[in-house]
């Protein structure tokens, strides 16, 4: 009872605790987790130190919260990108233009919290949800694949397994790029080009599908 009293006498928040996340995805995309400091956050959040340390927690806290939200926007997006058009070529393209528009968005740092900046962070919470989330888009992109078999756009032996690693393998190559500096424009060629090399038919000798 004494602390719901509290906090019902106490002012309302200052801030919309959303908004204050996607900031912060925006200093740790900008600074890495190593260089972000709470000074950073609190600046970058438009949140007190109080209210960030009562409300958010800690650095580490934050970062977690934030690759969380990240992840779960990032695959909603993606999975649109592979299911939307009608054609798997399409889909595969579509796939790949998101890596490149997310990794190339107008007012963040170039790259992607999960690709560029979570691999880098020591800790076992972070590198086990980096884990499961590849999982998660790996088993995404091979059911758009059995959805092409089953529509007869590839064959029935298509190396499914293969060629979705491939395909999470380019979009994290494209967006990699991005931090590196390639421009929106040419990573967007090459993410078409990059779909039609998926669909190539697999060579007569090749090993079968794990």
């Amino acid at each position: 009872m004494f602390h719901n009293s509290e906090r019902s006498r106490g002012r309302p928040r200052s801030f919309d605790e959303r908004d204050a996340l996607e900031k912060a995805t925006r200093v740790f995309r900008s600074k890495g987790y190593d260089g972000v400091t709470i000074d950073d956050l609190v600046v970058g959040m438009g949140v007190g130190r109080p209210s960030l340390y009562s409300v958010f927690g800690d650095k580490r806290t934050i970062f977690l919260r934030v690759l969380k939200a990240y992840a779960e926007a990032k695959g909603a997006r993606a999975a649109k990108a592979l299911f939307s058009p009608p054609t798997l070529r399409d889909a595969l393209a579509g796939f790949l233009r998101h890596a490149v528009e997310s990794a190339t968005e107008e007012g963040s740092a170039p790259g992607c919290l999960l690709v560029c900046v979570a691999p880098l962070v020591d800790d076992a919470e972070v590198r086990q949800f980096l884990k499961d989330a590849v999982a998660a888009g790996l088993a995404l992109v091979e059911r758009r694949f059995y959805d092409g078999i089953s529509a007869g756009e590839i064959p029935s032996d298509f190396p499914v397994a293969v060629r979705a690693s491939q395909l999470l393998d380019l979009g994290r190559g494209l967006t990699m790029r991005a931090q590196m500096g390639a421009s929106r424009k040419e990573l967007l060629k090459d993410a078409e080009e990059a779909a039609d090399l998926v669909l190539l038919p697999r060579r007569g000798n090749a090993a079968p599908d794990r």
